[in-house]
């Protein structure tokens, strides 16, 4: 069986399943699952730092306005391709 139809069989389950095996299934994975969100790599955690850097020494930064501007431009160019 592929991945996919695993997942989609795992959230089929989850989604019609009781309340106690929910809570079951979580505490099986909690620690999986928690300690996952917040865990950064070295070069994540380094290019933030080289970006917080870059800024607080005045360099030159993009505002969220143009930032978003750029994003539509490049979303609608492909979507015409």
């Amino acid at each position: 069986m592929r991945t996919t139809a695993i997942r989609q069989k795992l959230h089929q389950f989850i989604d019609n399943a009781e309340e106690k095996r929910v809570k079951a299934i979580f505490t099986l994975l909690e620690d999986e699952i928690t300690q996952g969100e917040w865990e950064y790599t070295d070069e994540f955690k380094k290019e933030l730092d080289n970006r917080h850097t870059h800024y607080k020494s005045g360099g030159e930064m993009v505002s969220a306005a143009d930032a978003n501007k750029q994003i539509r431009k490049l979303l609608t160019t492909k979507k015409k391709k």
